[in-house]
C-alpha cells in the first residue's frame, strides 16, 4: 500500500500503544483507545478528584461541539444530531416514537444484528405492529427480495449499514429509493460503518441514523448519537422524555420552571445528562476522524483488506466469505476454513486479535493497522495451514 496518506496513517497509528505489540482486528466488537482519548478522561478524573471547580458547563459545551462534529461526518446539520448512549437508543426512539398504527408493517433483514431485531420486537408487541424479515440471499440482505416483500401496510424499513458478520454492505441508496416510493420510513443501524465507511444521510435520504461510538469511531463505550432529520422529529411521538430535553438556556440558577419550550432540534430526545468521562473522551477520539477523513480511512482500510484477500483466495485451504463487490465490501473482512475456532485460539496465542462470527473468522481492519500487521496475520494463517 502506497498512497499520499501513508505518512498521516502511521501517525495515526502512534497514538495507540498497542500497536505494534498486538495486531488487533475487532474493531467492529470494541474499538481500542488512542492516548488522547486517554489524557481527556484522566484530566477529568483529576477535576473530579480535586473538586474546586464544576466542570458542567465545560462538558456540556463540549457536549454541543460534539453533536456539531458528529453531523460534518454523516452530511447532516448539527440540530439534527442528538447525543445518545448507544445505537439502541436511537433505534428506540424510531421503534417508540415513529407515526405507526397498529397493524402497520416494519421489515427487517434476515440477517440482522440483534439490536435492531429486539428493539422492533418490543415495539411490535407494544405497539400492535407486524414485523417481517426479509429473505437473504447468499446470507446478505437482498434489495430485490425487500421490494418484493412489500405491501400496501409496511411503513418502515430498518436496517443496518454493514452487516456485523461478513461486512456487507447494503445498499442504502437503493432501499432508501424503495421506501420512498412507497412513503416508508429508512431506518438504519450505522455502527458497523460509522468512521470506517463515508455516508451521507440527507443524500441518501436516511429518515433516522443512529451509532454507538465504542467500535469504529474508538469512543468510550457509552456513547453514541443519533440524526432526526428536521421533518422526522416533529413528527415523532415522545417515548421518553428528560428534563434537558427543554431550552433551559444554560442558565440553572433558577429551576422552578415547568413549562419551557422543548428544543427545536434533536436534543429534544436527549436523557439528560451523560458521563463526562465518555463525552470528553469521545471529542478526543473524533479529532483524528475529522483530520484523516472517513474517505481516505476507507481507503486505508481497504487496501490492507486487498493483500489480505489476495492470500485468501489464492489458497485452495481458506475460503472467503465475504462479499468484494465495490458497492458491498466494507471495513471487515471474513473468511473460514476447517477447525477455523482453533485457528482463532492460535492468532489469540499470538496476539493476533480477530473474533469469530457465524461460522468464519472476522477481521476488522482499521486506521492503526499497516502491512506489517497483514503480513503478521498471513503468517499465522500460513503455519495453521500447514
Amino acid at each position: 500500500m502506497t498512497t499520499p496518506t501513508d505518512d498521516k496513517f502511521e501517525q495515526a497509528r502512534a497514538l495507540f500503544p498497542h500497536a505494534g505489540t498486538i495486531a488487533y482486528f475487532n474493531s467492529a466488537s470494541f474499538g481500542p483507545f488512542s492516548t488522547p482519548v486517554r489524557d481527556a478522561i484522566e484530566e477529568n478524573l483529576r477535576f473530579r478528584l480535586e473538586a474546586e471547580i464544576d466542570d458542567t458547563p465545560g462538558v456540556m459545551a463540549i457536549q454541543d461541539e460534539l453533536r456539531g462534529d458528529y453531523a460534518g461526518l454523516i452530511g447532516a446539520a448539527k440540530k439534527e444530531v442528538g447525543i445518545g448512549m448507544n445505537t439502541t437508543f436511537g433505534l428506540n426512539i424510531a421503534a417508540f416514537g415513529l407515526p405507526l398504527e397498529e397493524g402497520d408493517e416494519v421489515l427487517l433483514s434476515g440477517v440482522e444484528f440483534p439490536a435492531l431485531a429486539y428493539t422492533w420486537r418490543a415495539a411490535a408487541e407494544e405497539r400492535g405492529l407486524k414485523l417481517r424479515f426479509v429473505e437473504p440471499r447468499d446470507r446478505c440482505f437482498d434489495i430485490d427480495n425487500l421490494a418484493e416483500a412489500v405491501t400496501d401496510k409496511t411503513r418502515a424499513v430498518a436496517l443496518s449499514f454493514v452487516q456485523y458478520f461478513n461486512g456487507y454492505k447494503n445498499d442504502l441508496t437503493a432501499a432508501a429509493e424503495i421506501c420512498r416510493r412507497h412513503n416508508m420510513f429508512l431506518v438504519v443501524d450505522g455502527i458497523q460503518g460509522m468512521g470506517a465507511e463515508p455516508i451521507d444521510v440527507k443524500k441518501l435520504g436516511v429518515d433516522i441514523f443512529s451509532s454507538g461510538c465504542q467500535k469504529w469511531m474508538l469512543g468510550p463505550q457509552g456513547c453514541g448519537f443519533f440524526y432526526l432529520p428536521d421533518h422526522i422529529r416533529d413528527e415523532l411521538r415522545h417515548p421518553f422524555m428528560g428534563w434537558l430535553g427543554a431550552d433551559w438556556k444554560m442558565n440553572f440558577t433558577d429551576l422552578f420552571k415547568y413549562d419551557l419550550p422543548y428544543f427545536d432540534s434533536a436534543r429534544r430526545f436527549e436523557m439528560g445528562y451523560y458521563a463526562a468521562l465518555n463525552i470528553l473522551g469521545m471529542k478526543a477520539s473524533v479529532r483524528l476522524f475529522q483530520d484523516l477523513g472517513i474517505e481516505k480511512i476507507q481507503r486505508h482500510n481497504h487496501a490492507l483488506i486487498d493483500r489480505l484477500h489476495d492470500y485468501v483466495r489464492a489458497h485452495e485451504f481458506y475460503i472467503c466469505t465475504s462479499v468484494m463487490d465495490e458497492r458491498h465490501r466494507s471495513s471487515i473482512y471474513s473468511f473460514t476454513c476447517r477447525g477455523y475456532e482453533r485457528l482463532h485460539e492460535l492468532l489469540m496465542s499470538r496476539r493476533i486479535i480477530t473474533a469469530v462470527r457465524e461460522g468464519s473468522i472476522r477481521v476488522s481492519v482499521h486506521l492503526f493497522n499497516n502491512e506489517q500487521d497483514i503480513d503478521r496475520l498471513i503468517a499465522g494463517l500460513d503455519d495453521f495451514a500447514v
